[in-house]
């Protein structure tokens, strides 16, 4: 774990849960692609660097989750690097209590704020920075979370975050986190037609092909929009959707998986409201949802 592992001559992943990214600008100054998810990776991190004899000119965060800003602050307070984000993701990676407040729907309970759901505070500068470097792209990538990105390298090294998840993920947990299901479908139809000299994507192993995953990922999709239909063949409040998709999928609830399960299903009746899959009543003052 934390191994750095090169995958061009300028371009590099570091081995880590969220894997990070890093190109390397010449030999002496890099970027890094998020931070991990706590201080102690940051510290991981900076250990890296330090041996290479690289500087850390900026890091750049994909997204907002905890688990990719979590190093922010360390590295940020150690370096004075600049961490670039923008949007939504910006707003959330300056207030990460943010995260767990939209994911819970309210004020989170002790339980919800840990490290896992709330990183620690860091100063954000935007992508249209005059200092951000024009060479790299940035990627609109949304549908996991509001305003996710991805970077393309000059070299055609693409990082993708968090738009696929590996087949071992999905057959463990089965339903991935997603904020917006449509955007997450039109992400994966553009990532399925991108071309790269290499895909890293933070949660799957990388490869110069994802179309199988990214077919896997859309497959997994569809199969729990079959699932909520079939739960809401029945009238069903929303409480009871979520119990039988943990039952479906043999999940196991805690207050994490509470909020994480439980903010992707409400995204999937949205979106399966919005497209005329389902319809909501509300009866003797309770939501329910059925199938049209």
């Amino acid at each position: 774990m934390y191994e750095l592992v090169q995958i061009s001559e300028r371009c590099y992943y570091i081995n880590c849960p969220a894997r990070i990214g890093v190109y390397a600008v010449d030999d002496r100054n890099i970027y890094l692609i998020d931070s991990g998810n706590d201080k102690d990776a940051g510290r991981k991190v900076r250990q890296i660097l330090d041996k290479k004899g690289w500087k850390l000119a900026a890091i750049l965060n994909t997204h907002s989750n905890a688990d990719h800003i979590g190093g922010n602050r360390y590295l940020q307070s150690q370096t004075g690097c600049k961490v670039y984000s923008s949007g939504i993701e910006a707003a959330f990676t300056k207030y990460p209590v943010l995260e767990p407040s939209f994911l819970y729907g309210g004020y989170p309970c002790k339980d919800l704020r840990h490290k896992f759901l709330m990183a620690q505070e860091s100063d954000v500068s935007d992508f249209l920075d005059e200092e951000f470097p024009k060479e790299i792209e940035v990627i609109p990538l949304p549908g996991h979370f509001f305003d996710m990105v991805g970077f393309r390298m000059p070299d055609g090294v693409v990082f993708l975050a968090d738009c696929l998840s590996s087949r071992e993920t999905l057959e463990k947990y089965a339903v991935s986190f997603i904020y917006d299901v449509g955007a997450y479908l039109e992400t994966l139809d553009k990532v399925e037609k991108m071309n790269a000299t290499m895909f890293v994507p933070a949660h799957a192993e990388i490869s110069a092909d994802v179309k199988e995953l990214v077919r896997y990922n859309r497959d997994k999709v569809q199969n729990i929009v079959e699932r909520i239909l079939s739960i809401c063949e029945e009238p069903a409040c929303f409480e009871k959707i979520l119990q039988e998709v943990f039952r479906s999928y043999g999940l196991s609830m805690n207050f994490e998986q509470y909020v994480l399960v439980g903010s992707t299903v409400r995204s999937y009746l949205s979106w399966m409201k919005d497209t005329g899959k389902l319809e909501a009543s509300f009866q003797d003052n309770m939501l329910l949802w059925h199938r049209t």
